[in-house]
């Protein structure tokens, strides 16, 4: 089926209007949740009017965690009823997505992660590899350290300052507090996205745990978060039946087979027989059954001369949102 058929079938499934929101993960072409969709949703849910439910298909890996609120608070603004239904992936930005959502599909495949951001900062450390770089910092890996340290080297209490000073040796103050600052965001954010549809006080304890899981207890930033988890996090989960799982999967699969997700890129392939080769990717999609926004990755791909050994050239002339 088509895309346009299958969020039909999802909005009979759900009785809810459906925007599709889909960042692709496939190197050169990844994408990322970020602020520059909220215009192009605020014209959807122009189209789309004021409704009693509205259905977010949401696939992607992160990215900016401030673009989150600004998007859930748009949607909601337009709706009764707020739902994310997340075939597969609803990582890092994603989640916190979900977190301001009444209610969660999930299916058998999909899977939320902590929210646990990595900072980059111009004080961090050179990356060895590439020295032109700088490492990403979280303060999950500065707490584990200060964990090691404590609970498995037997450093005493009152020795924890050396431990805290060579970390300063490594590591500059400002990278440091910066990773803090992060966190503590993250911290917010969540809490925030909660309260847009959970009683600050009548579900206070629940708000706590799942802020304390989601942002810090889950110390690995990719862990997958199934739908059984998710409800023992105290995230109010719906089990998708295996109809609307189905109808999930199958929009999934033609976005990844339009984004070729999964398929590594080899620009190589472009260049039989020629020179030089024009190449349009998708890398996200922002869409209704009415209206189409498509993020488009064009440019060339060249054959060339390095260090006096062929190689080949990729140069994006236009990353940017059309209206398809």
């Amino acid at each position: 089926m088509a895309k346009k058929d299958l969020i039909q079938s999802l909005e009979k499934e759900r009785d809810s209007r459906v925007i599709s929101y889909v960042t692709g993960d496939r190197p050169p072409f990844a994408t990322k949740i970020a602020g520059d969709i909220v215009p192009l949703l605020g014209n959807l849910l122009d189209e789309i009017g004021k409704v009693k439910k509205i259905s977010l298909f949401l696939y992607t890996s992160g990215g900016d965690m401030l673009a989150p609120i600004r998007i859930v608070k748009l949607i909601r603004n337009h709706c009764d009823e707020f739902e994310v239904l997340v075939p597969y992936k609803a990582h890092s930005a994603g989640t916190l997505i979900c977190l301001g959502a009444d209610a969660i599909v999930m299916g058998k495949l999909s899977e939320l992660t902590p929210v646990d951001p990595t900072t980059g900062h111009p004080f961090n450390p050179q990356n060895p590899v590439n020295p032109q770089q700088r490492l990403e910092v979280s303060v999950e890996d500065l707490n584990s350290y200060l964990l090691f340290a404590k609970e498995k080297a037997g450093v005493k209490d009152e020795q924890m300052v050396d431990a805290y000073k060579l970390l300063v040796e490594k590591l500059h103050p400002l990278s440091i507090g910066n990773a803090y600052r992060a966190y503590r965001m993250a911290r917010l954010l969540t809490e925030r996205l909660l309260w847009l549809h959970m009683s600050r006080e009548k579900d206070k304890e629940r708000i706590a745990k799942i802020i304390k899981e989601i942002t810090g207890d889950i110390t690995i930033h990719a862990y997958p978060i199934d739908r059984d988890e998710a409800t023992d996090l105290g995230l109010k989960i719906e089990k998708a039946s295996d109809a609307i799982d189905k109808t999930m999967r199958g929009l999934y699969e033609e976005y990844a087979s339009e984004m070729r997700l999964g398929q590594p890129f080899h620009p190589n392939e472009l260049l039989v027989g020629k020179e030089m080769a024009e190449i349009n990717r998708p890398g996200a999609y922002l869409e209704t059954t009415d209206t189409s926004y498509q993020f488009t990755f064009s440019g060339k791909v060249q054959k060339t001369i390095k260090n006096n050994q062929p190689a080949i050239d990729l140069n994006f002339e236009s990353q940017s949102w059309k209206k398809t």
